[in-house]
């Protein structure tokens, strides 16, 4: 009895990643389990011009703050804390930015939601993490679930929607 139940999760993942179903952030995935385009929130929008943030607005972040200036570093599936490390906009470098990491794909993607910066309230904000010519790549010895990269910072780039 016990090979069926371990067969049931398997055949529940299957028809998840083969039919698009979302993932807890209701962000639909792709086959290779990259995430799907998703808009950006009126709310996070309507923040981002307050502050004067544009899209293509750039900063420096730390992609775990847990292992600054690592190397190479491990990212894992799910959510993640990052850090600024220099300003973007009003926004100092030890802003604290939340979102989520999703290492399904060839590239391991980032999109951040909340910027925190120390003794304020959190703020939607719509980010992504990059870097040129594929340097957010996972290295081949990375285990599903997991991307290890070679650098532990990235660029930060203002959005208006994730694509």
């Amino acid at each position: 009895m016990a090979p069926m139940r371990s067969l049931i999760p398997a055949s529940i993942l299957l028809f998840c990643v083969s039919s698009s179903c979302t993932t807890t952030g209701g962000v639909s995935l792709r086959p290779d389990g990259t995430p799907g385009p998703e808009t950006c929130p009126e709310k996070a929008l309507e923040t981002m011009r307050r502050l004067g943030l544009t899209v293509g607005d750039a900063s420096d972040v730390e992609l775990d703050v847990n292992q600054t200036d690592t190397s190479p570093v491990t990212l894992y599936d799910g959510p993640v804390e990052s850090m600024l490390n220099s300003p973007l906009g009003i926004l100092p470098a030890v802003t604290r930015l939340y979102g989520r990491v999703w290492t399904g794909g060839p590239q391991v993607v980032i999109r951040y939601y909340e910027a925190h910066v120390p003794d304020e309230e959190p703020i939607p904000i719509c980010a992504v993490a990059r870097l040129a010519r594929g340097q957010l790549k996972k290295k081949p010895e990375s285990k599903p679930g997991t991307a290890i990269l070679e650098f532990s910072s990235a660029g930060l780039y203002i959005v208006n929607s994730f694509r």
